[in-house]
């Protein structure tokens, strides 16, 4: 019997062999850029000291967080812009998607461009505009004095509650075409006939959006839910232009905390480091908890 040929054995390993390598590339770079400097992060965590000068103090930095006053505030209004602002704006990026997959609408490729084009303007640039617009000499406090809606200009940024509203609607205004356009496909690979049975059924429109459309949309709504939960835990552009984390440390987020131990305050890198990986834990608690209440539960 002739033995058998190696040809074939041998191009399946030189193919396998550059596979591998196609593979071995982006993950040695993802382990460079991504993973090294997150064990970094941690191994800083647990270190204290003045700029460079760092020494090892374990756990110390993870327990001053209870008893830090100014890391307490940041949480709390990271969680006031969460809990009040991430619903609005899903709720608002769902309503919007709906409409504008009507197909008795015309123009719905520049209302979807209109509405989605916030999202690619720069932060700084935005953040500024809505800065002047919610100043006491701006447009806004100029439209509602001309329509007899207030006596006196609104403290936008400098009033602690209206300094939060003023943040909030700006990150809604920012990132709820982000979130329609997820929405909006996901209504479009919706089979047409579910909607005509439903019709003929006898159901109106709000009984098939609650009754076909939130449920067909649930898988998409935990991403968006997930996503916009992390991006606002993560919050730092908008207050630090807007209004610097004032007055005092009303608007204050954690990631403008992180910031100011790392460059503002006596530099603590290590602590600053501790409260980066707050945001972390955050999210990863956060997650779960989305996960177990709006995830399949198969």
């Amino acid at each position: 019997m002739n033995p058998r040929p190696r040809g074939g054995y041998n191009a399946r390993r030189r193919t396998s062999q550059t596979g591998w390598l196609f593979v071995l590339i982006p993950v040695l770079m993802i382990s460079i850029f991504y993973f090294y400097p997150m064990v970094q992060a941690f191994i800083l965590s647990l270190k204290s000291g003045r700029g460079s000068n760092l020494s090892f103090v374990g756990a110390d930095n993870y327990i001053r967080l209870f008893s830090d006053a100014n890391f307490i505030t940041a949480v709390k209004n990271t969680f006031i812009y969460l809990i009040v602002q991430v619903p609005i704006m899903l709720v608002l990026a769902i309503f919007i998607a709906v409409l504008l997959n009507d197909d008795r609408l015309k123009f719905k490729g520049f209302f979807r461009t209109a509405i989605f084009l916030p999202t690619v303007t720069s932060l700084v640039a935005y953040s500024v505009v809505f800065k002047y617009m919610f100043g006491p000499d701006g447009i806004v406090n100029k439209f509602l004095l001309n329509l007899h809606l207030i006596q006196d200009p609104i403290q936008w940024i400098t009033d602690p509650f209206w300094a939060k509203v003023t943040i909030i609607i700006a990150i809604t205004w920012r990132f709820t075409g982000y979130n329609m356009i997820f929405y909006l496909s996901s209504l479009q690979n919706i089979d047409k006939s579910v909607y005509e049975a439903a019709r003929i059924d006898g159901a109106g429109a709000i009984t098939q959006f609650f009754k076909i459309t939130i449920p067909l949309l649930k898988p998409i709504i935990l991403f968006t839910t997930i996503t916009s939960t992390i991006g606002t835990l993560q919050l730092f552009d908008e207050v630090v232009n807007i209004t610097k984390g004032g007055p005092g440390n009303a608007t204050m987020s954690i990631s403008q905390y992180i910031y100011n131990l790392s460059f503002e305050y006596t530099p603590d890198f290590g602590y600053a480091a501790t409260v980066s990986y707050s945001i972390v834990l955050m999210v990863v608690i956060l997650t779960m908890l989305q996960n177990k209440i709006g995830g399949d539960k198969r």
